[in-house]
């Protein structure tokens, strides 16, 4: 593609336009009755109703389009309310939402339509997107091969973020550590790029869903530790880094340059209520 091409290549995505079986039939947004964040939690149902608890208007944008919570080069800086202020909401999906015979990649790209559809008609979203070559983690298989536990959970019996301890989910704790029951490799890409200094994207052609534990690690993002630090100074250090991590399970990051869509939101607004 032409350098004038790419640089018109820009898409405005304000999405009433969303095809009426990939849009909620009827959403109720109100702010949210506990701001406590161990509550927060975004659940589809298999029927793709979405029930969603103490979330703010970032996860929402997360789950949407694959975009970290935390800043990002990927997403442009947000009003401080999208951060702070939480909302529940519980949105009824019209029949035959998702189709029995979807898998499970087109099954979660039908949620993401559907909740880009709930961000452009509740919150009035309007999205650039345009295609950008960047700096990245590829997340690839070590030379010695995958060090991965199967799942017992399939993904058929999974529902979308359906709770923090079964799939596509993360249990926290200190240095993040990679604590979940069913996971495949998007959603580790997805929450690790989180914490460091570069984009991850998922290069492991790896299928399937997977059991992870290890310990914590250091966040890249962090300032580095004081010289000599403890842990009662700075409560990550000891911990190792996330190449250390990431190499008792047989993966690696290589840094590499890519092509990733990079989002401006053009507008977003609170909600109006219910």
């Amino acid at each position: 593609m032409s350098v004038f091409c790419q640089a018109v290549v820009y898409l405005l995505v304000a999405l009433p336009a969303v095809a009426q079986s990939q849009a909620f039939a009827t959403i109720t947004i109100k702010p949210a009755r506990s701001a406590d964040p161990r509550n927060a939690r975004v659940q589809v149902l298999p029927n793709g109703d979405l029930i969603a608890s103490a979330v703010p208007v970032i996860t929402l944008l997360s789950h949407a389009y694959d975009v970290p919570v935390n800043p990002s080069p990927r997403l442009s800086p947000l009003p401080d309310w999208t951060l702070r202020e939480k909302y529940d909401i519980e949105a009824k999906a019209p029949a035959n939402a998702i189709p029995a015979s979807l898998q499970g990649s087109e099954v979660r790209s039908r949620i993401q339509q559907m909740i880009r559809g709930l961000l452009a008609d509740r919150f009035r979203l309007v999205m650039r997107v345009e295609d950008k070559t960047m700096s990245v983690y590829a997340l690839t298989v070590a030379s010695g091969g995958p060090k991965l536990q199967k799942s017992a959970i399939a993904e058929k019996d999974c529902t979308f973020d359906a709770d923090p301890e079964t799939c596509h989910s993360f249990v926290g704790g200190l240095g993040h550590p990679l604590n979940a029951k069913a996971i495949d490799m998007d959603d580790l890409a997805h929450y690790i790029t989180n914490w460091t200094d570069l984009p991850v994207v998922n290069r492991t052609a790896l299928s399937g869903l997977f059991t992870v534990n290890t310990e914590g690690w250091t966040p890249m993002r962090l300032p580095p530790p004081p010289p000599n630090a403890t842990p009662a100074v700075n409560p990550f250090a000891g911990l190792p880094t996330i190449f250390t991590v990431l190499g008792k399970l047989g993966l690696e990051l290589k840094r590499q340059e890519d092509i990733l869509p990079v989002y401006t939101v053009e507008r977003i607004e609170r909600p109006a209520a219910n």
